[in-house]
């Protein structure tokens, strides 16, 4: 499995996931840009994500839903606030109606990707980053941590299919 750590830090609010992939950094950076590509990991196996609108561009929008395995979707959001590509993508998200707008716009928390060469391919560090210790533990209640280490876990096999 790629994700090689997943640390909380109560203190700074933050969950943080780190993965190792064989591929250059610009290659991982695709799974984020294309989302053909991101739906293909964004969820967990049991949750995959469907992309309804991905504006890759500082200000630009992401509204999705994952589809569970009795068929319910949850709804969900991004705003790009953040790119330097192909090291650097930062973003605000959260739930989202059934149309994909913010069920609320106050309920947000960042996400910081880092992607960095090594000599084996790359190193990327995903830090969630939460307003406030009751969201923190309620995402984490909610299976965040599984959630993103499984859903992570499924890179290497686009990235096999890709070659």
């Amino acid at each position: 499995m790629p994700v090689i750590s997943s640390t909380k830090d109560v203190e700074k609010l933050t969950l943080t996931f780190v993965a190792e992939f064989a591929a250059a950094p610009d290659r991982i950076w695709q799974v984020w840009a294309d989302p053909r590509q991101l739906e293909r990991w964004w969820g967990p196996p049991t949750w995959p994500a469907t992309f309804e609108r991905h504006d890759f561009t500082v200000g630009g929008d992401s509204r999705y839903y994952m589809t569970g395995p009795e068929g319910q979707k949850a709804r969900a959001w991004w705003t790009v606030t953040a790119i330097e590509a192909p090291h650097r993508l930062e973003f605000t998200n959260g739930f989202a109606d059934d149309n994909g707008e913010p069920l609320d716009p106050t309920d947000v928390f960042r996400t910081v990707v880092t992607l960095e060469a090594t000599t084996d391919g790359t190193r990327m560090t995903t830090v969630e980053v939460f307003a406030h210790a009751d969201q923190m533990e309620r995402l984490i209640g909610m299976g965040m941590d599984e959630g993103v280490s499984l859903a992570m876990g499924q890179i290497d096999g686009l990235l096999a299919d890709a070659d």
